[in-house]
């Protein structure tokens, strides 16, 4: 169980901290609870914006702060101006965590600050390169130091009265992609609006998975009664955001599942 008492004193210790915030679930608490533990004058939650965070994202990241009483900012990162990145091979993740160091690398230096990332026990167990890339230019994990687990972030926020406890998990659009497929705009934003039409008509937690003409819809098991009852609704709106033909994965939902075994 993680230890929410030691996750305050480790922030504390920090003194000066930059949450990299994405408006999860895991980064939200993080971010509250060092704005809670610190105060709004010494933590400064950043928000990186690219093509690959859905508008959405980006929305409630700017309503949470202000709901939160955070210290906002948002950084443009270039991830896409990097042929690494744009190539998209195992370590296309890395690449995007170094462009967000980065790009909050004035912040920091501006207030001697520690970039602290929401990254849980987990976490620790999938495909992250980015997390690499991050420890390497001096990024720390509380939530791992203080016991975190995914489950333990979500009941903490649920004690806490944080809305995001129960929010589905929202990667970053260029994970819908299959290494080896470029990333590009048209690519992310087929994604993103595909994605869009179906949340708008109830399916909260999904992932469309990009496969050039053909989109994968990942739906929760117990939600794939719904999309084939919504079949013609869900193939017009998917076909829509650019696909040709419109599949829907009877394994369900699964988290990461285009990541290296």
């Amino acid at each position: 169980m993680g230890d929410l008492a030691a996750l305050r004193e480790q922030l504390v210790g920090l003194g000066e901290v930059v949450v990299a915030f994405s408006g999860g679930a895991d980064s939200s608490f993080l971010a509250w609870v060092a704005n809670d533990a610190l105060g709004p004058e010494r933590v400064t939650a950043v928000t990186a914006v690219s093509p690959s965070l859905a508008g959405a994202e980006h929305d409630d990241c700017r309503t949470l702060a202000a709901e939160w009483g955070l210290t906002w900012r948002e950084v443009h990162t270039e991830e896409m101006a990097n042929a690494a990145y744009q190539r998209n091979d195992i370590d296309r993740c890395f690449w995007c965590k170094d462009a967000l160091m980065e790009a909050v690398e004035p912040i920091v230096a501006t207030a001697g600050a520690t970039v602290a990332l929401g990254v849980n026990l987990d976490d620790l167990d999938d495909h992250r390169p980015g997390q690499d890339a991050a420890r390497q230019r001096g990024a720390v994990f509380p939530l791992v130091d203080a016991g975190f687990t995914k489950d333990d972030v979500r009941a903490a926020s649920r004690e806490l009265g944080l809305r995001t406890w129960d929010k589905p998990a929202a990667p970053c659009l260029a994970s819908r992609l299959p290494y080896g497929i470029p990333v590009t705009l048209g690519r992310l934003r087929s994604v993103e609006q595909a994605e869009a039409a179906l949340r708008a008509m109830g399916f909260g937690e999904l992932r469309v998975r990009h496969h050039e003409e053909l989109a994968r819809i990942e739906v929760p098991v117990d939600r794939i009664d719904g999309v084939v009852a919504q079949r013609d609704e869900v193939v017009a709106a998917v076909q829509d955001a650019g696909y040709r033909w419109v599949t829907l994965d009877l394994v369900g939902l699964r988290s990461g599942n285009l990541n290296p075994g």
